[in-house]
């Protein structure tokens, strides 16, 4: 039976970061890890238990507690402004540690501390964000009323996919940054949200197949929107389930070529009924399906990342491919102009070529495996900081977080 590591957070902050003190949030985020048990008693850990001691006045990058927890030696993680963060010792030396976190005189208990190898963020092996689709260098940051704000923002924007559509990229994050902010100082919940944009979903179809293509438009985008702030809301409040992903990825599966029939279907109460609506919408679900088997082809057959991160071209045309957002916009073009029939066809043929190109790309990277090659990501092999100057970093990743020195001089 494996053991089980204990935890002990120490540190007293009561700052509140997306409403969460420290403490509260790494009691969330352990929550996601098995075979830990927390312990407030250090003293009553077994000698030869693992224990791990978390200072709750730190903001820690989750892949940072996870490398932690994976740790089979003793270590001790110091952040850049030399505070402990998580030190990983056995239970024979448990007591001792705390006593030196604690500032006690007596040099045995320093001694206890100074015995475990330091280690820094570059020490540990954290790579790219396969769910995200991106490559953010690690934290562990110190947390001051000063920083708060800033801490905040970092949060946020780590919260984002690095490789997504030009709407959600550049559009959504300042408005989905405050209301966000709305919901976790009313009590919002994420699936609060999914729910809401359900409904919008739900309505922004009856609108298009009513031929009401300005209404269904105007819901269409807020359920976009929303379907930003709910992901953003989870990952934030650290309360992301089961349930609620699997909810919010199916509707946004489900309801984009739903939508694309609809408003075929009130294409025939204007003045442009649309003709063979059948053929075109047997296209437009040749194209959609085939895009999603390109990708799942490649991600599950082929390599162990997302085809949007294999070559910086995958990156780029994430930005505009056939997606729900890039559609809506060229259906809001079509209403604008008063040519909703166009913009259907627009998005039709905007599906295949889309997939076409999905294809090929999918083609190209089986001839590489059936060659012996080895398929890598281009986030694999670059810096985040020391290559800002290649558009495709600047654009797809973010620079590490710099705090003003003046935040350094506050000990958490």
């Amino acid at each position: 039976m494996p053991t089980s590591t204990y935890i002990h957070i120490f540190g007293d902050s009561t700052i509140t970061i997306w409403g969460l003190t420290g403490r509260e949030r790494l009691l969330r985020m352990l929550a996601t890890h098995t075979g830990i048990k927390l312990s407030d008693d250090v003293e009553s850990i077994p000698v030869d238990a693992t224990v791990l001691f978390l200072n709750a006045n730190m903001l820690f990058d989750a892949r940072v507690l996870a490398a932690m927890l994976g740790f089979d030696r003793k270590v001790a993680l110091y952040s850049q402004e030399g505070f402990p963060a998580a030190i990983r010792t056995d239970g024979s030396l448990a007591t001792q540690v705390l006593r030196s976190l604690d500032n006690n005189p007596d040099q045995n208990y320093k001694f206890a501390l100074l015995t475990i190898p330091r280690i820094a963020l570059s020490d540990l092996s954290i790579d790219y964000q396969h769910n995200l689709k991106k490559k953010d260098p690690p934290y562990i940051l110190p947390v001051t009323a000063a920083n708060r704000t800033l801490l905040e923002q970092e949060l946020f924007s780590g919260s984002y996919k690095g490789v997504t559509d030009l709407v959600t990229k550049w559009v959504w994050p300042w408005p989905a940054y405050r209301v966000t902010h709305w919901c976790v100082r009313y009590g919002w919940q994420p699936n609060h949200v999914t729910y809401l944009s359900i409904v919008l979903a739900v309505l922004a179809g009856a609108a298009f197949w009513y031929g009401f293509f300005g209404m269904g438009l105007l819901m269409g985008w807020f359920m976009t929107f929303l379907d930003t702030v709910d992901g953003k809301l989870a990952r934030v409040t650290v309360t992301s389930s089961r349930f609620g992903d699997v909810m919010d990825h199916g509707l946004d599966i489900v309801h984009p070529p739903l939508w694309y029939i609809a408003w075929g279907v009130g294409l025939a109460s204007t003045a442009t009924p649309i003709f063979a609506l059948g053929f075109l919408m047997t296209l437009m679900f040749i194209g959609y399906v085939g895009g999603r088997l390109c990708e799942g082809a490649f991600n599950y057959w082929l390599a162990t990342f997302d085809l949007f991160i294999w070559h910086k071209m995958d990156s780029f045309n994430r930005l505009i491919t056939a997606r729900r957002n890039p559609n809506l916009l060229i259906l809001t073009y079509g209403w604008l102009t008063d040519q909703p029939a166009f913009a259907l066809i627009l998005v039709v043929v905007w599906h295949l070529f889309s997939t076409g190109f999905l294809c090929w790309r999918l083609l190209l990277a089986w001839r590489i495996k059936q060659s012996g090659g080895t398929l890598t990501s281009w986030l694999q092999d670059i810096d985040p900081a020391r290559d800002r100057d290649i558009l495709a970093v600047r654009i797809f990743t973010r620079a590490p977080i710099q705090l003003d020195t003046s935040y350094r001089s506050h000990n958490p």
